[in-house]
């Protein structure tokens, strides 16, 4: 069988790594900025898109800067809700049947209570949940550059909304120089409330960033992980105890955590029997689909058919779902997966 592209995007899908606010389609941008009076740098979705798509960033740091035009468009409540409803149906066409969307509701209290910003991306989530049957979950994000008090209050909020579509807690933003041990209470109140903790960790730093998600923070997944490499009694331990890693492939290349996608470590974890899961990151960022990085996993790192059927089975099992939910939810898409040729 040979496999190609619209195979791929056929088959069924989960995600697990994906920032809302780095998902806009640029026609939205576009509209929404009007009403703001944001300046954006292209004026018609073409251009746009190819502005936002990050090229030469030197680091992590300078690929985060492009945040900075959608998180500006993302501060009423309508926007919001918009933004995340469009989000799901794009990833509805991709067969997407699961996903975990993640963002920093603090970005975007301009003129909104931490409250109205959850309950109109939630509303958004739902909305388009209810039309495409793509089950949408909500990942809240602090980030290692606000104060750890910003952290505590978003891990309340996430424990808050979780019987509304709260199922982590999560900690990203720049990594070097901001460790993520600093924010330790907050995964420890979430944790306390059974809301699950990820951590963006081995990205923008080495090893000891993902020990202290592990150990100080509690974390249950592991945001990237690109560098666990480089430690190997880490890397054992990893793989050992099943800790699931949301890995992206071009996010990581755009990013300079890795010099090109050949030299990705995915393949490398995937054969060591770690838990390794494929994502977006940032759609708009990286210019990239969820096909798309399962395409690149295929095309550059010899991922065969079975192997990519076990990346996305090792999504679904890696979700923030319940477990009778999720095993409902893995045996209707191995079912559909032996279907799909």
């Amino acid at each position: 069988m040979t496999l190609t592209k619209d195979v791929i995007r056929r088959l069924p899908k989960a995600e697990l790594h994906v920032h809302l606010d780095g998902c806009l389609r640029p026609q939205t941008m576009i509209e929404l900025a009007q009403t703001a009076g944001v300046r954006l740098p292209g004026g018609d979705p073409r251009s746009l898109a190819d502005a936002m798509f990050v090229r030469n960033a030197k680091n992590l740091e300078e690929y985060l800067d492009r945040y900075t035009y959608t998180v500006a468009l993302m501060q009423t409540d309508v926007a919001l809700e918009r933004i995340s409803y469009e989000f799901v149906h794009d990833a509805s066409l991709e067969n997407v049947r699961y996903v975990e969307v993640r963002f920093c509701p603090a970005l975007h209290t301009a003129s909104l209570r931490l409250s109205q910003v959850m309950e109109a991306v939630l509303v958004g989530l739902r909305r388009a949940e209810a039309e495409t049957g793509t089950r949408a979950t909500l990942i809240v994000t602090a980030l290692r550059t606000m104060a750890p008090s910003v952290s505590s209050d978003l891990a309340h909020l996430a424990v808050d909304y979780r019987e509304e579509g709260s199922v982590a807690f999560d900690l990203g933003g720049a990594e070097r120089h901001h460790p993520a041990r600093d924010h330790a209470a907050a995964f420890a109140h979430a944790a306390r409330h059974g809301v699950h903790c990820t951590c963006h960790a081995g990205e923008g730093d080495g090893p000891d960033s993902v020990r202290q998600a592990l150990h100080d923070c509690g974390a249950q997944r592991i945001g990237h992980g690109t560098r666990i490499h480089e430690d190997a009694t880490l890397e054992r331990q990893v793989c050992e105890e099943g800790i699931p890693l949301e890995m992206c492939l071009s996010s990581n290349l755009h990013t300079r955590t890795v010099t090109d996608v050949a030299s990705h470590p995915l393949r490398r974890y995937f054969d060591r029997g770690c838990v390794v899961t494929l994502n977006t990151d940032s759609r708009l960022m990286d210019g990239v689909s969820l096909t798309d990085e399962y395409w690149l996993a295929h095309t550059a790192l010899g991922f065969s058919r079975s192997e990519l059927d076990r990346l996305i089975l090792n999504g679904f099992a890696s979700a923030f779902l319940p477990d009778d939910e999720k095993t409902a939810l893995m045996a209707r898409v191995t079912r559909e997966l032996q279907e799909i040729t």
